[in-house]
């Protein structure tokens, strides 16, 4: 207790979920699931220069739940946002591979790293 006021402890939960693009997990076995829709920008900065903006990479994931109607959201890197859903957190905590000058990205290939914390 802080001046009259209550501290309240919960311990949360957090779960990283890796989910390819295209691709669908269950987050909440039968009750949701998540699904890595697309790469809508990756401009974050090759990992073989330096850059005085570490850029950005966003993609799009829908959201699921038998009976509710779907949802869309938008996440990103930098800044790096998150969505609740259904009492759930969603953030895109990494984005792999991660882009170098030498390299050409099929982007069939994205895995995003999504951590889930229940709200």
């Amino acid at each position: 207790m802080a001046f009259g006021g209550f501290v309240r402890s919960e311990a949360q939960t957090v779960r990283e979920v890796k989910v390819l693009i295209g691709n669908t997990k269950n987050i909440v076995p039968k009750k949701l699931s998540l699904k890595f829709l697309s790469l809508v920008e990756d401009s974050r900065c090759p990992t073989d220069t330096k850059c005085i903006w570490a850029g950005n990479a966003k993609i799009k994931i829908q959201l699921s739940k038998p009976g509710k109607p779907i949802k869309t959201f938008e996440l990103n890197t930098n800044p790096c946002n998150t969505t609740i859903f259904e009492g759930y957190k969603f953030k895109l905590k990494a984005l792999t591979p991660h882009p170098a000058t030498n390299i050409r990205i099929n982007r069939n290939g994205y895995v995003a790293t999504i951590s889930v914390i229940k709200a």
